[in-house]
């Protein structure tokens, strides 16, 4: 999240402001997707946190989330959400399956 993969592009190229979780949530983020979700361990405990995080971000403006890591679909759907959530694996996808077509017509 620190990164500038996805802020940068987002606040610079696109002037849309960029809200992070602070320190200690990208903690708790970083210890579900590695000591859980890569392993293929969902924990309802790590669902609530992972809401309660969203919840918050809301509340401090953000008008859309994120899920940078191919994991985070695991825990979190849009159906749920209080903004859209962009799932960064479905939108790769999307793009690649898209890209795939054109080159076939």
């Amino acid at each position: 999240m620190e990164e500038d993969f996805y802020r940068g592009r987002l606040q610079e190229e696109h002037g849309i402001p960029v809200l992070l979780p602070d320190a200690e949530e990208r903690a708790l983020v970083r210890q579900v997707i590695y000591q859980e979700l890569c392993l293929g361990t969902v924990r309802d405990e790590s669902r609530a946190a992972y809401w309660d995080i969203i919840r918050r971000l809301v509340e401090r403006g953000a008008e859309g989330i994120i899920l940078g890591c191919t994991e985070i679909g695991m825990l979190v759907t849009a159906a749920d959400a209080p903004v859209p959530l962009f799932d960064t694996t479905e939108i790769h996808a999307r793009a690649a399956v898209d890209r795939a077509l054109l080159d076939i017509t």
